[in-house]
Order: structure tokens, then C-alpha cells, then sequence
């Protein structure tokens, strides 16, 4: 049980750390805009991505609770009933020893993982492993872990490892297709308000249009490694913010999922410091769907909290 448990909550964390994925490499916190008037290269278009969602544009950030109001990470399987867990979550990407670039601190609030919580610490040395140091609330103990498989697919989720942290920019080839308008609307999880328990509130009840006709950059991203779980992405990124709002997978010419991203801005000057509002991805294969929520009122950024937050002391104090 207590195997079982690692497992899953490994799986949970990493998807919410998923949030932030890496889609590039050695991006330094102080990565400029591409200069005003030029066509930025499918490379730099994946550098600005990974600023992006990495909180690059911020020194730290706290998404916490508000009362009853939380970030909720919702699973459903084709016909099934949906699941949820709710999550806090703490960034820092304020260190300037050379060695660390940033950690991150997610603890489980309520569902099957309540109790659990995870320190995942990047380095500046990009040849590094991440370390994953994990709470267990049936063993009482802080216990570290290997950095995980890419291929591995995360229990009850539609994602893989590569898909949350693994993937660097050296593991595919990417290809600018076309700048134009992004056609689509961002897509959801459809749930009758009477299936709803009090943490799916906060889900979208129809599909999100507020970024259609925006104009993106198309980026095909090729993967490196042999007969991989995709053979390629496709990526819709917004042409100022570098907001990444869709992106396809494809193996044997057929579309296999898709994961899309709804971002608001934080109005701090850079257009880069964006938020997440929602995290969506479908496995169409299957029809298996996850979404995570973050609510505006629970995202801040910028604190004052202590360094000392991102610590294993923190983790082994979490009450169940």
C-alpha cells in the first residue's frame, strides 16, 4: 500500500509540476524579449516558452488557499465519475549560488494524496538530475527518489514523465511552421453542475475563446529518440506573451492527445509574467481527461516568504 501510494503521488505532484514543464534548457532567468522587428527561430520561440511557464519573469510564487477556494486537479476516464485532489504550491526562483535555479514545493490539501507533499529542486547545471525529496504520511518520513523514466506514463493521469519535467530541448529538433491566427478555442471537462462537488466549482462549463485570433507561432517539435510514444508535437504560442495555448501530439500520422493552456496576465510590465488559469489534456485514444485549476485569488507573487519555505524541514511538517 505504502508503494502504491509513493507511486501515485509522485504521479500527482509531477503533473502539477507539469504546470511549469521544461520545453527548453539552460534559459537564464534574465532572458530578453527577441528584439522589436525580427522573427524569432523555432529555438528561441521554445527558449521564451520555457521562461514562461517557468515563472522566469518572477522571483517567487505562492498559490495557496483562500478560504474554501484551492487549486483542483480533476481526472475522468471515458463514461467514469471524476476524481479530485487539491494542491498549494510555492515557487522560487530567486537563488544566486551558481548551483541551484529554482525549487518547488507542492503539498496535497484533501482526496486520495491529502497529507503528501514533494520538494523538487532544479540546478543550474543542466546535465544534473532533478531531486525529488517526497513526505509520506504513512511512514511519518521525508524519503528521496530517483528523477523518474521520460516514457513512464503517470498512474490515473494521460501524461507521461516527459511530458511534466524531462523533456529538454536537445531531446527533439523544432521547426517554425507559420505565424497566423490561432483558430481554435481552448477545450474542457464537460461536467453536469449536480456532478460537481464543492472543489470542481471553479471549472470552466464551456469551452474558453478568450485567445482565439490571437496571432501564434506554429512550432513542430521532432522527437530525437527512436520509436518514442510521439513522433512529433505541434505547438500554438502566442506571438508577444510566448504563452503556450495548445499543443497536439502525433505517432503514425494520427493526433494522440492534446494539452491545452489558459493564461492570464499579471499586468507587471513584462508580457511574459502570465498565470496559469487552467491546465487541460485529453488522451484521445482513450477519452481519458485531466484539468487543474488555479483560481486568480489564490495566485500571488512576489512574497516576502522566507527561503527556508523550500526546505525538508517544511515537508515534515505537514499535517494530514
Amino acid at each position: 500500500m505504502v508503494f502504491r501510494r509513493v507511486g501515485s503521488f509522485c504521479a500527482w505532484v509531477l503533473l502539477w509540476v507539469a504546470w511549469c514543464a521544461p520545453v527548453g534548457a539552460d534559459v537564464p532567468l534574465t532572458l530578453p524579449l527577441p528584439a522589436p522587428g525580427t522573427t524569432p527561430t523555432a529555438e528561441q520561440i521554445i527558449e521564451q516558452v520555457y521562461f514562461v511557464n517557468h515563472f522566469y519573469a518572477l522571483k517567487n510564487v505562492a498559490i495557496e488557499m483562500d478560504g474554501r477556494v484551492v487549486t483542483v486537479i480533476v481526472t475522468r476516464g471515458e463514461g467514469g465519475q471524476a476524481t479530485t485532489n487539491t494542491v498549494k504550491r510555492y515557487l522560487n526562483n530567486d537563488y544566486n549560488d551558481g548551483v541551484i535555479k529554482a525549487k518547488d514545493l507542492a503539498i496535497f490539501t484533501s482526496g486520495s494524496l491529502r497529507g503528501t507533499g514533494m520538494l523538487v529542486t532544479d540546478f543550474v547545471d543542466d546535465q544534473k538530475s532533478q531531486s525529488y525529496s517526497v513526505w509520506l504520511p504513512d511512514l511519518r518520513k521525508v524519503r528521496r527518489f530517483a528523477q523518474p523514466t521520460h516514457e513512464d506514463a503517470w498512474g490515473g493521469t494521460d501524461f507521461t514523465f516527459d511530458d511534466v519535467t524531462l523533456r529538454k530541448p536537445h531531446h527533439e529538433t523544432h521547426e517554425r511552421l507559420e505565424t497566423r491566427p490561432f483558430g481554435a478555442c481552448l477545450a474542457f471537462m464537460a461536467i453536469p453542475e449536480a456532478d460537481k462537488n464543492w472543489y470542481m466549482k471553479p471549472l470552466p462549463n464551456a469551452e474558453v475563446c478568450d485567445h482565439r485570433d490571437k496571432p501564434v507561432h506554429v512550432v513542430k517539435s521532432t522527437s530525437r529518440f527512436p520509436n518514442w510514444w510521439y513522433e512529433y508535437r505541434v505547438s500554438y504560442i502566442d506571438v508577444t506573451t510566448f504563452a503556450d495555448y495548445r499543443t497536439e501530439y502525433f505517432k503514425s500520422g494520427k493526433m494522440i492527445k492534446i494539452i491545452d493552456r489558459d493564461w492570464g496576465d499579471l499586468n507587471m510590465g513584462d508580457p511574459r509574467g502570465l498565470y496559469w488559469k487552467f491546465w487541460y489534456g485529453k488522451n484521445l485514444l482513450t477519452n481519458h481527461e485531466t484539468i487543474a485549476v488555479v483560481p486568480r485569488e489564490v495566485f500571488t507573487f512576489n512574497t516576502s516568504k522566507s527561503p527556508l519555505l523550500w526546505s525538508e524541514e517544511t515537508l515534515a511538517k505537514i499535517k494530514q
